[in-house]
């Protein structure tokens, strides 16, 4: 079927290009009252994905659950998660388990984690601008850096690791439109730290009580702050939080007139679906020449991994993903 530039097939598989807006096919028609970008963030287990869930059923809004470090195989169709080392060559049982390891491991799965929530974001914002369906995400690269501060506070990764991540992010986030509104949920870290223990997760029992009240800290000092410049922002503790219909009517007394999203129009979106739905483009905006060794593998590791990775089965790729290296691949040196 092809109406307006527009191809609708079974799964991801909506495209878009300069023919669509010549011939007519406009972003600005679909919206609606919810047509909007809603981030819930919080600490650890502090219930943003059942908070989630409820108001995207409540507000005809399609919910992403948080993405983890297997996100670009779930997105790439593969049938179950592909091998740590085509996956960032990080964990994050063994961050909890081991945060100081020496090979780096905390770092790389920092820089992995923003990438997934760059990728995440372009997908979110490329169904809105497509389907005019209003999109609700827990946390975004937008607040990734919550977790970067914690982790340098503690001592888990050095400044060269900072100074690096932070030259990623300027030369990225750029490129996005914040959230239209931003959920906190608001948990004391003791509070998050008993869940987290009763939680059963082997991985999850000696979560640091010093990281957990660090990435409080740094949401409540750097990151609600400043996005409440540019994005609607809503402060809820744990008792709060729980009554859906309350926060369903505090948003709809919302004018959602702050930040850059009035100031655009169809031709803005038109330059904005260009870029979210070419998701090799949105990876490459993670990548600058620069030697970090907690990031950079030798030339003959490369080479190895290279061609183990190019070994694999071939797989129906979503639109705007593919099987080439430079796109699927780790995104390290």
């Amino acid at each position: 079927v092809l109406q307006a530039g527009v191809h609708t097939s079974p799964g991801r598989s909506l495209e878009y290009g300069w023919w669509a807006y010549i011939l007519g096919e406009r972003t600005t028609p679909r919206f609606k009252q919810y047509s909007k970008i809603i981030t819930i963030d919080g600490n650890l287990a502090s219930g943003k994905g059942a908070l989630a869930q409820k108001l995207a059923d409540k507000l005809g809004m399609l919910y992403m659950p948080e993405a983890d470090t297997f996100y670009l195989d779930r997105m790439t169709g593969e049938k179950e998660p592909l091998p740590r080392d085509f996956n960032g060559m990080c964990s994050l049982e063994k961050f909890y388990a081991d945060p100081k390891a020496a090979d780096g491991n905390s770092y790389r799965l920092q820089l992995w984690m923003y990438t997934m929530r760059l990728l995440q974001y372009s997908d979110a914002i490329e169904h809105l601008l497509t389907t005019g369906q209003g999109v609700i995400l827990e946390r975004s690269p937008f607040s990734d850096m919550v977790f970067l501060d914690a982790m340098f506070n503690q001592g888990y990764i050095r400044k060269e690791c900072v100074n690096h991540y932070n030259e990623i992010k300027t030369i990225s986030i750029c490129e996005f439109l914040p959230p239209h509104l931003v959920l906190y949920i608001d948990q004391p870290a003791e509070e998050v730290q008993k869940k987290l223990k009763q939680s059963g997760k082997p991985h999850l029992q000696n979560v640091s009580l010093q990281y957990l009240k660090s990435v409080e800290d740094s949401y409540k000092k750097s990151f609600l702050p400043s996005i409440r410049e540019t994005s609607e922002l809503l402060v809820y503790d744990m008792t709060q939080v729980q009554d859906a219909e309350r926060i369903v009517e505090d948003i709809e007394y919302l004018k959602f007139d702050k930040g850059p999203w009035p100031e655009q129009d169809d031709i803005s979106y038109h330059h904005m679906r260009k870029l979210v739905q070419d998701k090799e483009r949105v990876g490459s905006l993670t990548h600058i020449p620069v030697f970090l060794p907690e990031i950079t593998i030798g030339a003959h590791d490369y080479d190895q991994k290279y061609y183990a990775y190019r070994a694999l089965p071939g797989k129906n790729y979503a639109r705007g993903y593919n099987a080439d290296v430079g796109d699927k691949y780790i995104w390290l040196k």
